[in-house]
Parts: C-alpha cells; sequence; structure tokens
C-alpha cells in the first residue's frame, strides 16, 4: 500500500497521542515560557535525520491483503527516513524458514529487529537470541512467548476488535425487541480468533434484547468467506446483523450474500480494507462498518526500531525511553469517518 506518509507522531500514536498531546499542550500552555523545562536530557527521535540505523525486518509471506499491507507499510516508513537502512526478509509463514531468516539478520549485526512471527511461540527462542546478542527487538503483533524475548511489543487490540464490533451492532439494534446477530469468525485455533469473538460476545451482554444466533468459522481467504457466508444465510433465514472477523474473507461473503438476494441485515467488518471502505462510503449495500486492525503498525515499528537504535525516547512522552508495549485502538469505521480512515484501506 503506498500513500503519503503522515506525521511521526500522528502515525505511530494514532487518536491517543494526538489526545495526549493536546493534554499536555492544554497543561503546559498556560505557564510561562521560561519555566518550561525538558522532560529530560535525552531528545526524542524527531523526523530530521540522526544516527544511522540499520533495521533488520521479518515479516509475513504476503498471502493476505492485512499481510501485504504490513509489509509495505514497513518497506514504505523506512523509506522516509534517510537515516534507516532497511534489511528486509523474503517473508515465510514457515517458522523453521523465518528462524532461519531472523538469524541471518542477527549474523548481519543489525542494530534493530521488527519482527511480525509466523509463530510467536515457536520464534521465542530466536527472539531470546537477538536480544543476548544485544540487539533490541521490535515484536510486531504476533507476540512472543517470552517478554524477554523482545524490548517493546506493538499491536493490535483483538478483544477491543469484536468488543467495538459488537457495541456498535449494539447501539443499531438496541430498539429492536428480540434482534438477532450471526458471527462469521476466523480461524478457532488462533488465539485472535478468540480474543474477537470474547470482546463480541462481552458487548452483547450490554443489549439484553439481542441474541446470537449462529457463528461460524472461516479461515481469512474469499473462498472461505464465501463457503461458510452460503451455509450461514441458509441456516438463518432471518437475522438483524452480521459480524465478519475480517475484510479479505469479506469479500466472500458479500458475494454469497448477494447470490441469496439478501439485504435484510447489517454487516460490520473487520480489519480496514479499502475495499470494505469504499462500500461503506456508497452505502448501497449490508456493509455499513468495519473495524479496524491497522496495518500502519508496521511503519510505527519502524519508527520505534530508530528510536531504539538512536537511543531516543518518542515524541510526546516525557519517558527518555520507547513503551515496553503499544496497542493499537481498534475504530469504527462508518460513512460518516469514512474519508478520515480511507488512506489507511489496504488492498
Amino acid at each position: 500500500m503506498s500513500r503519503t506518509a503522515p506525521s511521526r507522531r500522528g502515525l505511530l500514536f494514532g487518536t491517543a497521542a494526538v489526545s495526549a498531546g493536546a493534554l499536555l499542550t492544554a497543561c503546559t500552555s498556560n505557564e510561562p515560557k521560561q519555566q518550561e523545562q525538558p522532560a529530560g536530557n535525552t531528545p526524542a527521535a524527531a523526523d530530521k535525520p540522526g544516527k544511522p540505523v540499520t533495521i533488520g525486518f521479518a515479516g509475513p509471506q504476503a498471502d493476505h491483503g492485512w499481510l501485504n499491507a504490513i509489509n509495505q507499510n514497513a518497506k514504505s516508513r523506512a523509506a522516509t527516513y534517510s537515516d534507516v537502512t532497511l534489511e528486509i526478509t523474503e517473508g515465510s509463514n514457515d517458522t523453521a524458514a523465518q528462524i532461519g531468516q531472523v538469524q541471518t539478520l542477527i549474523n548481519k549485526k543489525v542494530d534493530v529487529l521488527v519482527i511480525l512471527p509466523a509463530d510467536g511461540k515457536a520464534l521465542t527462542q530466536v527472539g531470546l537470541q537477538a536480544m543476548r546478542a544485544g540487539i533490541p527487538v521490535v515484536n510486531l503483533d504476533r507476540v512472543f512467548a517470552s517478554p524477554q524475548a523482545y524490548r517493546c511489543w506493538i499491536g493490535g487490540d483483538n478483544y477491543g476488535m469484536g468488543l467495538n464490533a459488537g457495541t456498535y451492532i449494539g447501539e443499531q439494534l438496541k430498539d429492536k425487541p428480540n434482534a438477532k446477530v450471526v458471527e462469521l469468525a476466523g480461524l478457532d485455533n488462533l488465539e485472535l480468533t478468540r480474543q474477537r469473538t470474547q470482546g463480541f460476545d462481552d458487548a452483547l451482554k450490554n443489549y439484553p434484547n439481542i441474541t446470537k444466533v449462529a457463528r461460524q468459522a472461516a479461515d481469512f481467504t474469499v473462498e472461505s468467506g464465501q463457503a461458510k457466508m452460503a451455509q450461514l444465510l441458509q441456516a438463518q433465514p432471518a437475522f438483524d446483523a452480521l459480524w465478519n472477523h475480517d475484510d479479505d474473507q469479506g469479500v466472500g461473503a458479500l458475494r454469497a450474500i448477494a447470490q441469496a438476494g439478501r439485504d435484510d441485515f447489517l454487516m460490520v467488518g473487520g480489519a480496514g480494507a479499502k475495499s470494505a471502505m469504499d462500500a461503506i462510503k456508497a452505502g448501497t449495500g449490508v456493509l455499513k462498518a468495519t473495524v479496524l486492525y491497522p496495518p500502519t503498525m508496521a511503519a510505527s515499528a519502524i519508527d520505534l526500531a530508530r528510536a531504539l537504535g538512536q537511543g531516543k525516547g518518542v515524541g510526546g512522552l516525557a519517558e527518555l525511553e520507547i513503551p515496553s508495549s503499544l496497542t493499537l485502538y481498534s475504530a469504527v469505521v462508518t460513512k460518516e469517518n469514512v474519508d478520515d480512515y480511507l488512506p489507511t484501506g489496504f488492498n
């Protein structure tokens, strides 16, 4: 995905950082200039060039729209910094192959590693190996089994994704007696799928008039989305809302919905694909919202890695060091705010 990079602070922290920055400004704006003191002696990493940093990036195989967007965000972000050299691996969903790729980057003595592991548990040892070699690791999204295997974790909020999807649907149906919803989940053997479902179920507890009447697990592909959605439609002749965990499988789900001639419910997607945002903006179909799982986290991981390599903190925070973890917010994109988020939509 190619797009103009927003400001570093805006990309790294999104709305939360803007709010925090506004709060800091509000707290200090009435103080005389001469009384303002720097938070510490170590400056925050900034957009201007600094110490050269070589970042090793071990990302996933780009066999899914979101995963491809992860790789593109990392590459595009690194390219905006003249002081960053990016050593990027081919990307693999095979754990043994990815371990070998990371070990190659360790042997090259890169300054910092950014790793989105194919399997967090399986790659924990190589993360530990890097840390013990003095190479700080930014663990992207799929978390390692030990916090000793990374210096900083950054990723999405799967529970919050389900919670926000459920809350949006709940607000749309709160005045409808005996409302029914269905769920098209992802892969049930993934913890992230279970977290998304748990968040969704917890949100629905706040709406006693709503019952989840069916759930079908797909596997994040267009083909599976179409097949599993067709099964749901056949089994459930009437319901009021659908939450689909993933916009890629949502492409298939929408095909099944169109083939069945159904338009009697609202649909909420997941992740933030451009195709989903375009459909939301058009407003002519069942898809009314999508809950973000932003691939811009990879660009933010590059920012964090650069700051680590330069021994600096993060702009907008008083601390001398970058955080140990950063969880991104799962915003709900609707027709009212879709223009704000379209630049982050992935293909």
